[in-house]
């Protein structure tokens, strides 16, 4: 395996590189397959990219000689991007992977340059014959979240610590806040938005406003464990989130959220080897095993069995979550009583449902 930081990483290949698409591929039948992956923070926050990376080591575990993995991390979701993406496939890259929702329309480009190397996008939506998206349902997971919070909370209002308005993070909060609602009625949530999916500090002092509002459990979906840290540091019960971060609140973390990518990676890298890739959409959740709750902890056993039925439910499909009638901030019915949301509409949501507060711009 090779880590590579970002800039040391586009000064080793240099121009050349970047300018001969399909140079240095390999050429050797036996050659054991080259994969790459891009991303956003680094493997050290515990979080988002840590997670990501617990799968690239499980997925090279599994197959062994057969593939070499190596990442460049610390990647903006910005133009800079897109040299990275091409120094790898430019360097005898077989299959890479972009792990945040803003590479997509730079992946997109390098994708159509490099028709012989296979792409995937990770959260995104747009595909081309050599580029396929992957996802994994979080909501699922804010949803049990929403559970354990409506029967802890004493205020009925809960805090959101959010990353970017996009639509997965809009699910997120509507899902945990339908999961409060499901046990009180009333419950409310706030949120504030750090307009980064890392940044310890803007994620620490979100926390901090949120739990000066009043709110009396928090949850997050930002990528490191400060807001858990800054609820632990006040005695309050939060969520971790993409990994088990119990290790920094071990009082007061209540679940986490946990992003199992190991599975899908060493299928990918599989089909590639096999050669029978295709370029697929894939959003998972608890059904296929590519979510799954840490421990439930910190809570008296019968909100713990109450959470474990939850994700049963939800494994099973008896809780689709996003059942209606669902009223926004305004009043207005958005999703007619007895029907369910379809997976394009829930791709692509931006209405935040009644007793969320705050907006989204």
């Amino acid at each position: 395996m090779t880590t590579i930081k970002r800039r040391g990483f586009t000064a080793l290949l240099g121009a050349s590189a970047l300018a001969a698409p399909g140079i240095m591929r390999a050429t050797r039948a036996d050659a054991p397959l080259k994969v790459g992956f891009v991303y956003l923070g680094p493997v050290g926050d515990f979080g988002w990219t840590y997670q990501h990376d617990v799968g690239r080591k499980l997925a090279q575990t599994a197959l062994g000689s057969e593939v070499v993995t190596s990442y460049v991390e610390n990647v903006p979701e910005a133009p800079e991007c897109q040299a990275v993406f091409e120094s790898l496939a430019s360097s005898g890259h077989d299959l890479i992977f972009g792990t945040s929702f803003g590479y997509m329309d730079y992946m997109v480009r390098v994708a159509g340059k490099y028709p012989a190397v296979k792409f995937e996008h990770c959260t995104g939506y747009k595909r081309a014959p050599n580029l396929a998206t992957y996802d994994i349902r979080f909501y699922q997971g804010r949803y049990v979240q929403g559970v354990i919070a409506g029967k802890l909370s004493k205020a009925g209002l809960a805090g959101y610590v959010g990353s970017v308005p996009v639509p997965e993070v809009v699910q997120g909060m509507d899902a945990f806040l339908l999961g409060m609602q499901s046990i009180n009625p009333k419950a409310k949530l706030k949120f504030v938005m750090i307009d980064s999916w890392y940044d310890p500090g803007k994620e620490g002092d979100a926390a901090k406003v949120l739990l000066d509002q009043g709110c009396d459990i928090l949850t997050q979906h930002t990528d490191s464990p400060a807001p858990l840290q800054v609820a632990a540091s006040r005695g309050i019960k939060a969520f971790g989130e993409s990994t088990d971060m119990i290790s920094f609140a071990p009082h007061t973390q209540l679940t986490a959220d946990v992003n199992e990518w190991g599975g899908y990676y060493t299928q990918r890298m599989k089909a590639v080897l096999a050669k029978n890739w295709t370029s697929i959409d894939t959003w998972g959740g608890f059904e296929v095993g590519m979510l799954k709750m840490a421990p439930f902890l910190n809570m008296p056993p019968d909100v713990a069995a109450l959470a474990t039925s939850t994700v049963a439910d939800i494994s099973s499909g008896k809780n689709k979550i996003f059942v209606g009638p669902l009223t926004d901030q305004t009043g207005k019915v958005f999703l007619p009583a007895g029907q369910t949301m379809d997976d394009g509409t829930l791709a692509g949501i931006q209405t935040l449902v009644a007793g969320i507060e705050g907006k989204l711009s």
